[in-house]
Formats: C-alpha cells, sequence, structure tokens
C-alpha cells in the first residue's frame, strides 16, 4: 500500500508503545503504593515501635532500587516484544501465524512479567526480613508483597486489554478468529474480582487473625488497618468493575448498533474485531451473518433480474417444485424486425446497444402493468399478465401494454422496426426443466398464438395485433380501444384467426 498507510502502521506502534510504558510503570507504582502503605499500615500490629525504623531503613531502598530496575527490563522485554510482533503493521500487511499470536498475547505475556518481576522481589523481601528481623515479619512482607503483585497484575491486563484494542482490531480483521485467542470474559471478571474484592478482603482477614492471635495489639491499629483496606476494596472495585465492564460492554454496543443497521436495510453494517475472547467470537459471527444476507440479497436481486420479481419473490416464500398450474393469462410478445441485417451492417457493439435499449422500454412498460416479463429469445421478448401473481384483467392488462409500448418504442427507439402480438387464454404456468435446473415459464395456446400475431404485426401501421378472443376476455375501458380487423391464417393454424388493431 502507499505510504500514509504504512506512516499510520508505524504511528500506531509508537502509540502503542507510550502506552505500554505508561501503563506499566503507573500499574506498578501502584501496586507499589499499596505494599507500602500496607506495610505502614501492619508495622504497629507485627513488630515494636523501637524497630520502625531498621524496617524502613531495611525495605524502602530495597523498594525503591527494585522499581526502577525491574520497571527498566519490564520495559526493554516489551519493547523487543512489540518489535518482533508488530512489525506487520509497519509494513502494512496480514501478520503471520506467529506474529498474530505474539500480537493477541501481548497483554498476557506483560501480566507474567510482571508477576515473575513481584515474585522475585516477594522472594528477596521475605529473604531480607528474616535475616533481619524475623520470619514471621518477612512471611507477612511476603504476604504483602504477593497482595500488591496480585494487584499490579489484574491492573496491567485490564489496562492493556483495551490500550491494545487497535492494534488487536488490525490483527482480528486480518484473520478472523475461530475459537477463543485470549484470556476471556470468566478470566477479565476473575481478575477484576481478585482486584476489588479478592485482595483487600484477603487483607482484612489477615489483620482479623492478627488481632484474634495477638490480644496486645491496639484496636486502633487493627481498626485503621481494616480501614484503609476497605478504602482500597471501594476505590479498586469500582475501577476494576467499571473497566472489566466496558471490555465487555463496548463490543456488545457496537454489535448491537450494527444490528440495528442492518434492521434498518443497512447490509453493509460491520463491526471492528478487536476483543480475541467470547465477545471477539461474537463480532466476527455478526460479520460472517452479514456478509451471509448481504450475499443472499445480491443473489435474491440478480434472481430478481433473471426471472422477475414476482417469480423470485414467490419462489423465496414457497419451496420450487416442478409442474405447475391453470391459470388464465394475458400474453404479449414483441419481435425486433431485421436484427439479422442489423448483425451484418452494425459493429456488434452497436447492436448490443440498440437491443439493450429496446429491451428497457419493453421491461420498463410491461412491469408498469405488473405485467412479467418472462424470458428474451434473441432479439425478442415473452411478457406475461396473470402469472405467477394473479391478475383481475390479465387480458386487458395485455392490450394496454401493447398499445402503449407501440407508442414508446416508435419514439424512444426509432432506429428500429418490431412486431407486437396479443392473445389472452388459459395456459399453464410454472416451473419445467429438471430438479437441479429449472425455469419459470408458461405453456399453451395463447403463447404460440402471440408470436404468430407479432409477425403479421409488422404489416400494419401500428405494429400491434390482437386476437379477438383476447379482446372478449378484456374488461373495462380497454375494450374500446381496438377494432375489428379482417380475419387472416396465422402459421400452423388450419382457420382463420380474428384480429383486432388499436383504432
Amino acid at each position: 500500500m502507499g505510504a500514509t498507510s504504512e506512516s499510520s502502521g508505524a504511528q500506531l506502534i509508537e502509540a502503542t508503545r507510550r502506552r505500554v510504558h505508561w501503563v506499566g510503570w503507573l500499574a506498578n507504582a501502584v501496586g507499589s503504593l499499596l505494599v507500602l502503605c500496607s506495610i505502614g499500615f501492619l508495622i504497629p500490629i507485627l513488630a515494636a515501635d523501637e524497630d520502625t525504623a531498621e524496617i524502613a531503613v531495611l525495605n524502602v531502598p530495597f523498594m525503591a532500587v527494585y522499581f526502577f530496575l525491574a520497571g527498566f527490563v519490564i520495559s526493554r522485554l516489551s519493547d523487543r516484544r512489540i518489535s518482533e510482533g508488530f512489525g506487520w503493521l509497519a509494513e502494512d500487511r496480514v501478520p503471520d501465524k506467529r506474529e498474530r499470536h505474539l500480537t493477541l498475547g501481548f497483554a498476557y505475556y506483560s501480566v507474567k512479567l510482571d508477576g515473575l518481576a513481584w515474585a522475585g522481589g516477594g522472594v528477596i523481601l521475605f529473604a531480607l526480613n528474616a535475616i533481619a528481623l524475623s520470619p514471621g515479619f518477612a512471611a507477612a512482607m511476603a504476604a504483602t508483597a504477593w497482595l500488591g503483585g496480585e494487584t499490579t497484575c489484574a491492573l496491567v491486563y485490564l489496562f492493556l486489554e483495551r490500550a491494545m484494542r487497535p492494534v488487536t482490531g488490525r490483527a482480528l480483521t486480518a484473520r478472523p478468529p475461530s475459537r477463543v485467542i485470549s484470556p476471556g470474559v470468566r478470566t477479565r471478571l476473575m481478575f477484576a474480582w481478585s482486584l476489588g474484592t479478592g485482595v483487600p478482603v484477603l487483607g482484612v482477614v489477615v489483620v482479623g487473625v492478627i488481632g484474634l492471635t495477638k490480644p496486645d495489639v491496639d484496636p486502633q491499629d487493627i481498626a485503621a488497618a481494616g480501614l484503609f483496606l476497605g478504602a482500597v476494596a471501594l476505590t479498586a472495585g469500582m475501577i476494576a468493575t467499571v473497566f472489566a465492564a466496558r471490555a465487555i460492554a463496548d463490543p456488545i454496543n457496537s454489535v448491537r448498533a450494527a444490528i440495528m443497521r442492518v434492521e434498518e436495510g443497512d447490509l453493509d453494517a460491520r463491526v471492528t474485531i478487536d476483543d480475541g475472547s467470547e465477545v471477539g467470537l461474537l463480532q466476527a459471527g455478526f460479520n460472517r451473518m452479514a456478509d451471509g444476507l448481504s450475499e443472499r440479497e445480491r443473489l435474491r436481486d440478480l434472481f430478481g433480474r433473471q426471472v422477475g420479481e414476482d417469480v423470485a419473490r414467490a419462489a423465496l416464500q414457497n419451496p420450487p417444485r416442478l409442474g405447475g398450474e391453470e391459470r388464465e393469462i394475458g400474453v404479449l410478445f414483441v419481435d425486433l424486425v431485421g436484427s439479422t441485417s442489423m448483425a451484418l451492417s452494425m459493429p456488434p457493439t452497436e447492436v448490443v446497444r440498440l437491443l439493450n435499449l429496446f429491451f428497457r422500454v419493453v421491461v420498463e412498460t410491461v412491469e408498469e402493468r405488473r405485467g412479467l416479463v418472462n424470458k428474451f429469445e434473441g432479439d425478442a421478448a415473452l411478457c406475461v399478465f396473470g402469472a405467477p401473481v394473479a391478475s383481475p384483467d390479465p387480458a386487458g392488462e395485455a392490450l394496454a401494454t401493447a398499445r402503449e409500448l407501440s407508442r414508446r418504442l416508435r419514439v424512444e427507439v426509432p432506429q428500429v422496426d418490431f412486431g407486437i402480438g396479443v392473445s389472452a387464454g388459459p395456459a399453464v404456468a410454472g416451473n419445467v426443466g429438471a430438479e437441479q435446473r429449472f425455469e419459470y415459464t408458461v405453456i399453451g395456446d395463447p403463447v404460440n398464438e402471440a408470436a404468430r400475431l407479432s409477425r403479421l404485426a409488422r404489416e400494419h401501421s401500428d405494429r400491434v395485433l390482437s386476437s379477438e378472443a383476447a379482446l372478449r376476455r378484456a374488461k373495462g375501458p380497454e375494450t374500446e380501444a381496438w377494432r375489428i380487423g379482417q380475419p387472416a391464417f396465422l402459421p400452423g393454424r388450419p382457420e382463420r384467426t380474428t384480429v383486432v388493431l388499436p383504432r
């Protein structure tokens, strides 16, 4: 693609890199602050007052150094992962299997990095405090670090999952998911629960156990620790719930909005697939459904153009079957005169242009009277009234259409000559062919009679002839628009046929 697309991909990579760094440092800072505050509330409960300074000197410098060192290492590893997995964005191409895996698994990869960093920090904290102070206090410090690490990991995943959506959307749009390929809705809710409820409640339980097992602890210290953990639960719970809810609700809302567009007739509505969980499968499923509806509509439109809207609608409403039923119909047959000489004297493209203009007038005129252009036969067209949709006056509609069609063809396509024949009567209308391939048609004497009358009509000035039988079957004012002509022999008929002409 062009340079603009490549620049857009490079810009997205850089923007994602900044988000990843910002989220990582912020989440770890929140976790570290939580640990520091927890230690501050635990010291009066677990240690003597004279040990407070030693605890602070031992742990605070280590935590500060470890925070920046671990953060630097995590940032470097994240940058390497981005460079390895996001190259397809800069090159504006579809990601290969490995790049797609690296891209979609980035948030989970970041959680694992932070989890390992916090686990290492907890082990070192335990060792330092066990050597310098006591194993009991060291265990409390390690537990505090574990709680801070769990909080950090939950924040990192919830934040990064949302920050990565633009990149995730491109990767999944290029290769829509067929299965869950990232932590699902259940995992996200578990992250939100651990951050908003599990960690603080566990802390409250620990403080309560300490209060029960150490009767000499000041109740005010227990109360202060409980209030702190309660405030953490309220704040973290709200943040976790908001992010988890939006991670699920936003994609579902996009699908709901797209469904409303489809209901309104917009079959081009699609949603961006920006989630690798069950929600992403929902998005991909909607897009596949919309593709199917769009394809079905194109087929229906093409089918309607091929066989006529009424035939297509009847076929869609009822299972098609071979055979037909007897109907009272009106038939109009229009035949182009001199098509062979036209093909010899004119370029093929000009012949096709004239044929298309000729048939356009035929289709428009017939459909205005609710007729069906049943088939095109080279340079002729068979038009039917009263099938497949019944009509109260098929003969009258055929006669009125013949007069109007004659007028329009003389005015709009004066380059060609033609003949129009009209007949009416009983005929069989239905599907003819085989189970694998059939077409809707009408079979009966009115069809044959109209075709023969169209050839005879070339000898008359209006280029229109009808059988007297059709006029007798007509109703309304159309009966006054025709006059009786001279009987004539039609090819294949032993007796003369009485014909009628427009007045």
